[in-house]
Parts: C-alpha cells; structure tokens; sequence
C-alpha cells in the first residue's frame, strides 16, 4: 500500500502520526505477506544446529529401550515386600548397565542393581541402597516401600512411532540430542535463506578508508552482518551504495536476481537526499513505509520482483530495534520457523523514563538484581545514534502509546536479549 497521495508528511520528530501502523499492525502485515520458501536439504545432525525442520520426525525405536533402574539399589519383585516388619533375601549377583543380569529373579530373591541397567526378568521394584541393610549375601529391608517404586518403563520418555518433532521447528542443541537418542543420523531442512543488504549515504565510509570533514563509518553493515549470522542466512554484502538515483536502481535489481531478501539501511525517510522509497517504488512495490514507534519510525516493507524488501532506518539503534522487532521474525518465517512470536516480562524499573504519547517506544535496559528482587533500568542516553546504549543493554524497555512516562518503581514491560539476540 503507498502513502495516501496528498498526505501531510510527518517529521520523524514527531510523537503522532496518523499515517504511521502501529507496531503490531506492521507485523502482521509482513506475516501475511510472506511465505516459507521452497527448496530443502538433507543434513547431518551435527551440521543441523539453527536451522528448521522440513519434515515430521517420528521415533523408531523406544526410549528408553528397556525397563530399567532409576536408582542404584537392589531390583526385587514387589510381592517380596512385607506388610509389617522386615523383610530378608538372598543376593543372586549385580545387574550393571550395558550388563544386565541374565538370570530369572525368583520369590525371596534380589539381584544388585545399577541406574540404567536392565530390570531382571521376575523384577519390578528397586530399593534404593541407602534403605537396605547388606549382610553377605542377603539384603534386609523393611516395608515402607512400593512396588513398581525407581522403575522406569521401556518408552516412557518415548514411544516407538511417537512424533517427536514438527516440521517447522528450530533446532536448539536439546534437539540435537533427541535425534541422536533416537539414532537418527540426519534430517530434513530447509535450505539458507539468501540475503542481501548493502547501506546508503555519501557520508558513509568503510572500515580503513579515511574519515573527511563529515564522514563517518559505517556500522550498520556490520550489525546486520552480525545479526544476519545469528540467524544462520546466507549472506551477500553489497557494501555502500551511493546516493544516485541510477546506482540505487542497479542495486536494487542485483539483488533481487540473487536473494530472497533484500534489506538496506538509511534513505527511507522524508529528506531530499533519500531515494530508496522512490526507488522501490520505480522498481518494485511498497506495503507500508512508516510505524508509530520509537526509535525506527522510518522503515519500509515491500517487494522487488520475487524478493522480499525491508528498508531500514539510517540510525545504528534504529536498524538493530526494527531488526529484531520486524525482520528477524519475518526471516524465520521465511526459513519454515512457525514460532516467530516474541514475549515480554513484567518488572520493577528503577529508573525515570521520559517519553510522550502518541508512539511505542524501545528504550534500551539492563536487567539486575537489586537487593531481593529483579529489576530493569535504562542505560543512558536514548538517541537513536547511540550504538553503545545498544552495547550495555540486555533488554527493551517497551512503553506502550499511550504512556507518558515512567516513574522508579513503577512496573514495567520487558523484552529481553537472551533468545532474541
């Protein structure tokens, strides 16, 4: 959807602005408008870490595989446990793990017994070491035991057939060793999403080349290679594009024959110098460009031929919030991640927080404890070209539209780095 024609533009300074989505609005429209691509590969397990299931992986086998002892104790049948007094049996020999006892169990018998190690046929109880009395070789125990007690069934963790992961999950190192309990060697993936981004400004310099009189290095294309990476893409930096209408155009149309995804960072806002909007819209399609919230108001969302396009703001905490707040969710989705949603916690903020209504905000916080309890306060300074209160931080403070601010102590919501970053 283009801006309406005729339309007030709105400074990125201000609080409101009617033609802005709200944050949630902008979420659910990238959502809607992607799919998971097509194309999988089969990898090793190991080599499968991060990326996402391209198929329902079912068990072929139990686990564990056998009935076996939960506890190291001595393995008995629970008919043997007295209803009052104590009970004496005579010690038949040790069942180990990966040892198991060969022989039948019989009444007034017992046989040592190790965790993991196979239950002995005749066997259905385990009394755990500390509540037995060894003389020799007879064992004594009293009957505040239960029968079936430290035993642990052939599958009942996991039964054989039992679907154990869904297509569309991605894999954390738990899973990892699921698979390799199950004995499966590889699986089904989806292949690496393909990204290309590049950054745009005659300011921007890269690493090593000298700083004039208004100039400044770029960062973006390094926090977004890093966050690229984080989300296992498969990267193409296309490096600093200059702001020439012709050189934006031929970017724009390299990357679209090479990626699914194309991102850029600055150039998408209302200055006379910023011509990725104009562009896109020469050579592709525009869904929304503006989102209340604060920073990263400027941000643009749409298409070129089959690619995905998100333009990011020119400010560094700018690019890393709608990042993680916009693209990241909508790259997983494209890489067959069905869980994309992201969830804050309620706490104490020890810090005041200046703010006006009309946009969401994400101020950067850190997470500590304080006395008894956890709390979060703000880093510092809150400018959008504060990359270093991007550094300190291991949270988003988000305050809501409609606050004014906050007071210390006052409960606020939090969305931390940790599984986000």
């Amino acid at each position: 959807m283009n801006e309406a024609k005729g339309a007030t533009k709105a400074s990125c300074m201000d609080d409101f602005d009617p033609n802005s989505l709200s944050v949630a609005a902008a979420v659910q429209r990238i959502q809607a408008a992607i799919e998971p691509i097509s194309g999988c590969e089969r990898l090793a397990i190991r080599s499968a870490l991060g990326r996402t299931l391209a198929e329902n992986i079912h068990s072929q086998i139990d686990v564990p595989g056998h009935t076996n002892s939960a506890m190291d104790g001595y393995a008995l049948n629970g008919s043997d446990i007295p209803a009052q007094g104590l009970q004496e049996l005579r010690l038949l020999g040790t069942s180990w793990a990966g040892r198991p006892y060969a022989g039948e169990v019989g009444e007034g018998q017992c046989v040592r017994i190790m965790t993991g190690a196979a239950m002995p046929r005749g066997t259905d109880t385990v009394v755990i070491q500390e509540h037995v009395e060894l003389m020799g070789d007879r064992i004594r125990f009293d009957g505040k035991q239960q029968r079936g007690q430290n035993v642990r069934k052939a599958g009942e963790d996991i039964a054989c057939g039992e679907l154990v992961l869904h297509a569309g999950k991605r894999l954390v190192p738990a899973d990892i060793g699921l698979l390799a309990s199950l004995g499966i060697i590889e699986v089904m993936v989806y292949r690496r999403l393909r990204v290309a981004f590049f950054s745009t400004g005659d300011e921007l310099r890269s690493l090593g080349e000298p700083l004039e009189m208004g100039a400044i290095y770029d960062s973006n294309r390094y926090t977004l290679h890093g966050m690229l990476s984080r989300i296992g893409a498969e990267i193409t930096d296309m490096g600093v594009i200059r702001d020439v209408r012709e050189d934006l155009h031929n970017a724009f149309m390299q990357a679209a024959t090479a990626a699914d995804v194309i991102i850029t960072s600055g150039g998408v806002s209302v200055g006379e110098a910023d011509f990725v909007k104009d562009t896109l819209q020469e050579v592709g399609e525009i869904n929304f460009w503006k989102v209340a919230m604060k920073p990263g108001r400027p941000l643009a969302f749409g298409r070129v031929n089959d690619a995905v396009f998100f333009g990011l703001p020119g400010n560094p905490v700018s690019v890393m919030v709608t990042f993680y707040l916009f693209v990241q969710p909508a790259l997983r989705k494209l890489m067959g991640d069905l869980h994309t949603e992201t969830h804050t916690i309620s706490m104490p903020c020890s810090s005041r927080l200046k703010k006006r209504p009309g946009r969401v905000e994400y101020q950067r916080g850190v997470i500590e404890r304080d006395r008894d309890q956890t709390v979060v306060r703000k880093t510092g300074p809150q400018g959008s070209g504060i990359l270093s209160s991007m550094s300190e931080a291991n949270c988003f403070i988000v305050l809501p539209l409609e606050s004014a601010g906050v007071n210390p102590g006052e409960t606020v919501e939090v969305l931390p780095f940790a599984g986000l970053v």
